[in-house]
């Protein structure tokens, strides 16, 4: 009774910002997708100009070349003969599509571990929509650039906005900002209200729906960057482009509220932090446990997923990385049960004192849940309540919204 009052007290009295959470959309660009794979069979590759494609006594074209190739003028689309004649060295690789394929899958399915709001765009595309994720941008985007080189041993450039077309932008102006042999790597990141000023100097070509032709008749209308179709009176635009004068000039102040949509399956949800710094502090560590299962357990119950297996991830100062599960009884979705879980995984693997570089948490094997009640336990349907109306403030507020009694707790301590 105590304990129910209490949750009913800090649900009701502990809102503390009244703020909308800003969308968080991520563009994932895998880096010369093809060669880098091929790259990592043959690593004598690397640095050197090749492309992957068909060979030019065949008419073939290049699907792919390495950054190296591009510094003379290679590009993909181009046949493979004119290739040939701007590289004379240029290695041609015909290339194995079943292993881009397999590993594009595995680098997705990791994606769909962070949201189920995923869109794959291409074999090397991707758009997440990290919203209900409390770090930052940034923070983010260097564990996901982190993780894929270090578990794929691939490159990737990554964008990230407010919406999917400045995401897709962000991308592409961090890539051509980088012309050497190497991949680019980038992180860009267009901050709320910044889009339209990020845009203003950019070619229209760079606009979703500007193609060769609509960028010739804007440049015979005087309309050379983004800025202008800004600076545009809006009849103007109409008036000269119809309809489509409309879209321009939305798009060109940064606005795009199209969702991810998302086909993928979600096989596991997770969240997982670097440390700025190697922490060997217990306190600390257990408070990043916590906070990491109540993340887990508020995207699980936002897709109505349960799960009966929970997963640590746990990477030392050297980047030894190690990972520890167990089976519960019942699939869960509750915060506390996946926390109690992590903590006894944790207990059993790190060593005491040893500094911690990430910590992870994650919950797979979903399964509809099995409700076989005791005399004294909760009905599932009521048991989250709680966590479903804290949820529903946190999403709207912010995660600071609403404290439990255990967060003041251990603020506290």
């Amino acid at each position: 009774m105590i304990r129910a009052c209490l949750d009913k007290f800090h649900l009701h009295h502990l809102v503390l910002k009244y703020k909308t959470v800003e969308r968080k959309i991520f563009h994932i660009d895998l880096d010369a997708f093809f060669c880098s794979v091929e790259e990592n069979k043959n690593p004598s590759l690397q640095g050197k100009p090749f492309a992957v494609g068909g060979r030019p006594e065949t008419r073939g074209v290049v699907a792919s070349c390495s950054y190296a190739a591009r510094l003379y003028g290679v590009h993909s689309a181009m046949p493979a003969a004119q290739a040939l004649r701007l590289c004379p060295g240029l290695i041609i690789i015909s290339g194995m599509h079943g292993d881009y394929g397999k590993i594009s899958e595995q680098v997705m399915d990791y994606l769909a571990t962070l949201t189920p709001l995923i869109e794959q765009v291409s074999i090397d595309e991707a758009f997440l929509d990290l919203s209900d994720l409390s770090e930052s941008g940034e923070v983010l985007a260097k564990n996901i650039q982190s993780h894929i080189h270090d578990h794929f041993h691939l490159p990737c450039s990554i964008g990230v906005s407010t919406n999917k077309l400045m995401a897709k932008i962000a991308t592409d102006v961090g890539k051509s900002s980088k012309r050497s042999a190497n991949p680019p790597q980038t992180i860009t990141i267009i901050p709320p209200g910044e889009e339209a000023q990020f845009l203003a100097p950019l070619s229209t070509k760079a606009l979703w729906g500007i193609g060769p032709k609509t960028a010739a008749r804007l440049d015979e209308l005087g309309i050379h960057t983004i800025g202008d179709i800004a600076n545009m009176p809006r009849q103007e635009l109409v008036d000269r482009l119809g309809k489509f004068g409309l879209e321009l000039e939305k798009r060109s102040r940064g606005i795009d509220e199209s969702p991810v949509f998302s086909s993928h399956e979600i096989k596991s949800v997770s969240n997982e932090t670097t440390f700025d710094h190697d922490i060997a502090d217990a306190q600390v560590l257990f408070e990043t446990l916590h906070s990491l299962s109540e993340s887990v357990g508020r995207r699980l119950r936002k897709y109505d997923l349960k799960g009966n297996t929970v997963k640590l991830k746990l990477r030392w100062h050297d980047f030894t990385t190690l990972t520890r599960q167990i089976t519960l009884v019942l699939p869960t979705n509750d915060d506390r049960e996946i926390y109690v879980a992590a903590k006894e995984l944790f207990a059993q693997t790190w060593i005491k004192g040893k500094p911690v570089r990430l910590l992870g948490v994650g919950v797979t094997h979903f399964a509809k849940p099995v409700i076989q009640l005791g005399f004294w336990d909760i009905p599932e349907n009521n048991k989250g309540k709680s966590s479903a109306a804290v949820d529903s403030l946190r999403n709207r507020y912010g995660r600071n919204a609403i404290l439990r009694g255990s967060d003041l707790k251990r603020n506290k301590g």
